[in-house]
């Protein structure tokens, strides 16, 4: 009976890992990016006059206030150190999940509770949960993390990459789960302290601590988790790979440690080796599989990928180790060094991408110039080392136990409702990403297609111009303008600070259109074409950059029986950041990127010229610049020039305390294309404006 007892408490422990662990994985993914928004969007403020932003606009915040957030984020980041001092009092599981809980709710409430302060919450309780888990519930941790990633991928695969969660139409469900969480907490925890006083001894297995090799060890998986391979659509960019087929396999690579039957097989493997060997070999395959998975491209290595994330899936059981008698507890300190690890992962991965960004210290710290910009513009083509060392610290857990194996098996019984559970997830989650059917739009000769409406839009990485993330408001934008296609420029698929999203997919998907990708950075970052027209193929190739790496994407589209030929570009940006250079050097660089276009033009796609030809993209230049004269002296014509239109409907950047001008440009080819109208969509969604142009296309060969 005590034993049955034990098993029943054992499965609502589980239950209630399973929840919070949810919202932990879910707040993180969170709060990563809204402390790069809030960031990015009052460093926006501080360098504007205050009585030229608008009051009112999203993302538009006081750098004192950020101040604060960060602050009180340092308060929560400290809570496990509490720990080590009031530890040995169980309750504290049970304000640690209220703390949780609250927060949680607080996130898609309607208050005007900083999103930062809400997440931070979660985050800080969690951080105390898991130092009470690894106390006194040790077997119980794994299970955290394990299913807090499962669950999270299902809700991506159900919001199409993006968590529906974080809505406010979830904010009943959320208020409910909440609750369930709390309840929960109290049942396990009274229920624990009546099995200890049943114990005869104050050592059990399940009683354990987190050596500091585990914060290290945390600090690392947790990261590579996050970064790329707890989600489908970054292994999809990084392995050049379809998303809908590898999202179930992954889930199902993340649950299957669960299964106890599993775990005695990888133990009966590692078993096979020296002990001193085995943890370094784990650590060299789960390398070798990233390394395969981000420089091949294709099915192999999509597989790569996968069991990537099957290898540091098990890994968890690794972080902890069952506790002496008398043995000191120093699990809440070792938590904060594994955050802190991961903070400074993240902040590396983060200039990976915005390291052409950087710009020069301000005059007080003049003095770190020569040190600190060029360090983080050194970032530049380091995500996959930035990726290894993560791996390297996520092993370290494994390296350094030698004398015991925590992968132990189970019942028959359990392995078999274990696979049964995390089968049926997996098939959920397959049935969950299943794109929708697109009927494309196409002209025939009974019902020729007469125009066609073509837009260009640099999205901002889903962000306004004060860094506010709101990809619906960029997904209403294009509705609004009737476009049938789209060439977007700085689109991310599943960068850390954009939420983990594949925008191009969520947009593809929110508005019923084809897309196609083509990554410029990092395989997560680059330009893509949206299309109601059929697309019949597309490609790319990088353009010399000095600074944020770029490229041309070429994509051909079938309105009716003839071809378009679409170019999609964005080039080098304006922005005195670098040692030494100027924007006229800048700018040389944009026509030397231009000069590589006309290049392709004239040979590799020389017979593009001879049918119907659009280049367009950000240019980030204005019109009557070089770059502009050098493209109608090559035979392109820019239908908004000598159109009469006022400055609003031709300017496509528009910025707080700037001119507007026009960056974004939509060149046809000698009149190929016949231009019939041009405007710009006056939505704020992102710091570029939306330009459209009708085109005449009956009859064109």
């Amino acid at each position: 009976m005590r034993n049955r007892l034990r098993l029943r408490l054992q499965q609502v422990f589980i239950l209630e890992t399973a929840l919070v662990g949810l919202f932990f994985i879910s707040a993180t993914r969170f709060l990563i990016g809204m402390i790069y928004s809030r960031a990015g969007g009052a460093s926006i403020v501080l360098s504007l006059d205050p009585s030229t932003v608008t009051a009112g606009i999203p993302g538009a915040v006081d750098a004192s206030t950020v101040t604060n957030e960060i602050v009180f984020l340092v308060y929560m980041l400290a809570l496990p150190l509490l720990a080590l001092i009031l530890g040995r009092i169980r309750w504290i599981t049970i304000g640690a999940v209220a703390l949780i809980a609250v927060g949680r709710t607080l996130m898609i409430a309607n208050t005007n509770i900083s999103p930062i302060i809400s997440a931070g919450m979660v985050f800080g309780g969690s951080l105390v949960y898991i130092s009470m888990v690894v106390r006194f519930r040790a077997q119980s941790l794994p299970y955290f993390f394990v299913l807090g990633i499962g669950a999270d991928q299902v809700f991506r695969a159900v919001g199409n990459t993006l968590d529906p969660s974080w809505s406010p139409d979830y904010f009943n469900i959320q208020l409910v789960l909440s609750v369930i969480a709390v309840v929960i907490s109290i049942i396990t925890t009274i229920g624990q302290g009546r099995q200890q006083k049943t114990e005869q001894s104050e050592v059990l297995p399940n009683y354990g601590l987190m050596p500091i090799w585990g914060g290290i060890g945390l600090g690392g998986l947790l990261f590579i988790e996050l970064a790329l391979l707890a989600l489908p659509n970054t292994i999809a960019g990084r392995a050049g790979y379809d998303y809908t087929t590898l999202a179930p396999f992954v889930t199902l690579a993340t649950l299957l440690p669960l299964i106890p039957w599993v775990r005695q097989q990888a133990s009966n493997f590692v078993g096979l080796f020296d002990q001193n060997a085995r943890g370094w070999l784990w650590m060299l395959l789960m390398a070798l599989m990233i390394v395969f998975g981000t420089r091949l491209q294709g099915i192999i290595a999509g597989v790569a990928m996968v069991l990537a994330q099957f290898s540091a899936s098990l890994l968890w059981w690794w972080l902890i180790r069952p506790r002496g008698e008398k043995e000191r507890q120093f699990t809440g300190l070792w938590l904060v060094v594994g955050v802190l690890i991961f903070m400074m992962l993240t902040a590396a991965d983060n200039f990976t991408y915005d390291y052409g960004y950087v710009q020069n210290m301000p005059p007080d710290l003049a003095f770190l110039n020569p040190y600190v910009p060029p360090f983080l513009r050194a970032f530049r083509g380091f995500g996959l080392g930035v990726l290894l060392l993560s791996v390297f610290l996520a092993a370290l857990p494994m390296v350094q136990t030698r004398r015991r194996i925590p992968w132990t098996g189970g019942s028959r019984i359990a392995s078999f409702w274990g696979l049964l559970v995390a089968t049926g997830v997996s098939v959920g989650v397959a049935s969950a990403v299943r794109p929708p059917i697109i009927q494309p739009v196409r002209g025939t000769e009974q019902n020729p297609l007469n125009s066609i409406r073509i837009g260009t839009y640099n999205i901002h990485a889903g962000f306004n111009e004060f860094f506010y993330f709101d990809i619906d408001a960029i997904a209403r934008t294009i509705q609004q303008s009737g476009a049938d296609v789209v060439l977007i420029q700085q689109a991310e698929i599943g960068r850390l600070t954009s939420f983990g999203v594949d925008e191009v997919l969520w947009l593809a998907r929110r508005l019923g259109m084809g897309a196609r990708f083509f990554p410029t950075n990092e395989g997560l970052q680059g330009l893509a074409v949206l299309s109601r027209v059929e697309i019949v193929s597309d490609e790319g190739v990088l353009l010399t950059s000095s600074g944020s790496q770029t490229g041309l994407q070429r994509v051909q589209i079938r309105p009716d029986e003839g071809l378009i030929t679409l170019y999609n570009t964005r080039l080098e940006y304006l922005l005195e950041t670098t040692e030494n250079r100027t924007v006229e050097q800048e700018q040389q660089d944009q026509q030397r990127q231009l000069s590589e276009i006309f290049g392709l033009l004239n040979t590799t796609y020389a017979n593009d010229k001879l049918g119907r030809l659009l280049v367009g993209g950000t240019f980030n230049n204005i019109p009557d610049s070089p770059l502009g004269d050098q493209m109608r002296n090559a035979g392109f014509l820019d239908p908004f020039a000598g159109t009469g239109l006022p400055e609003e409907l031709s300017a496509t950047l528009w910025r707080t305390g700037y001119p507007k001008v026009q960056f974004d440009y939509l060149w046809l080819w000698r009149r190929s294309l016949v231009p019939i109208g041009a405007n710009t969509v006056n939505t704020n969604a992102s710091d570029h404006r939306m330009a459209v142009i009708e085109t005449f296309i009956k009859g064109a060969q």
